[in-house]
């Protein structure tokens, strides 16, 4: 009966060990998400604690690289190309770490994961500005948020003990959108001219066909669209505006950058001189003999 008990308590205790009981850190982990108009901006961070401490200039020195919280390198990353301050950080995931001083904060975005100054590489920095810190009320635990948010610009706040530098974040929210929309635009005229193309292939329903590469080449004229309107008016008999479509489309593949113009450049020519050929000759009148 004891060799079972001790069996059991042994199971018991081992069973605890693999299965590793959580304790409350002393600075725990925290993430904290912000959109401003279409940018996500997420921060992952700790968050130490005063505690009585003098916390700027002694517990983080000045001058010297701090990893801007606690435990591991503060993660940030962006979900499209920002500024910091005027510096241009491309989307992605980086880290944030800075360099406080009395005077001035500098405020660093680096590519790669640093705890301590002898990890640190200056070399691997995106932007590095200098921030002036100011007064605020008392944050007992390391805080990093966001403020002052519009669709375009929002403060990075950076508060401890009573310390709060707000470097300015800038997104270019309206060039992203526009951006969006072309290539919505032109995913759709894409969208179009391959539909267009399939039913040229099949030979039905070309109207409906020549409908949509009209829509194709509203947005914008390119080789690939021209041509198939030129074939699609040639297989509706309308010769005499599908030569010099087939022309346009010549022309308009010579002067493009597209690689894969000169796997259509032979079909295009011929094409472009068999309409040429079956434009109908107008019949003149014959004179009447007196």
């Amino acid at each position: 009966m004891k060799k079972s008990l001790v069996i059991t308590a042994l199971t018991f205790v081992s069973g605890m060990a693999m299965s590793q009981i959580r304790t409350p850190q002393p600075s725990p982990a925290a993430t904290v998400m912000q959109t401003v108009g279409v940018t996500d901006i997420t921060v992952k961070y700790s968050r130490p604690a005063v505690k009585g401490r003098e916390v700027f200039g002694k517990l983080v020195p000045y001058g010297q690289f701090w990893r801007t919280g606690a435990n591991q390198a503060t993660a940030i990353e962006f979900s499209t190309d920002i500024m910091l301050d005027g510096k241009t950080v491309p989307a992605g995931k980086y880290f944030l770490y800075s360099i406080p001083n009395a005077d001035a904060w500098t405020v660093i975005i680096n590519k790669s994961a640093a705890t301590a100054p002898e990890q640190y590489k200056q070399a691997d920095d995106v932007a590095r500005i200098s921030v002036k810190p100011e007064q605020a009320a008392m944050t007992e635990s390391f805080e990093i948020g966001f403020s002052n948010i519009t669709d375009s610009t929002a403060n990075l706040d950076i508060k401890w003990d009573k310390v709060k530098v707000s470097p300015l974040l800038a997104i270019p929210t309206t060039k992203i959108v526009e951006t969006a929309i072309d290539k919505a635009a032109e995913a759709s005229a894409n969208n179009m001219n391959a539909g267009a193309t399939y039913l040229l292939g099949k030979g039905s329903n070309l109207q409906k066909a020549l409908s949509m590469v009209n829509q194709a080449v509203a947005y914008k004229e390119t080789f690939r669209n021209v041509w198939t309107k030129a074939q699609i008016l040639a297989k509706l008999g309308n010769f005499a505006e599908a030569a010099p479509l087939a022309k346009k489309a010549l022309d308009l593949g010579q002067s493009s950058n597209d690689t894969s113009f000169p796997f259509f450049k032979d079909a295009i020519e011929k094409g472009a001189a068999e309409f040429a050929s079956k434009i109908p000759v107008p019949v003149l009148p014959t004179k009447k003999k007196k």
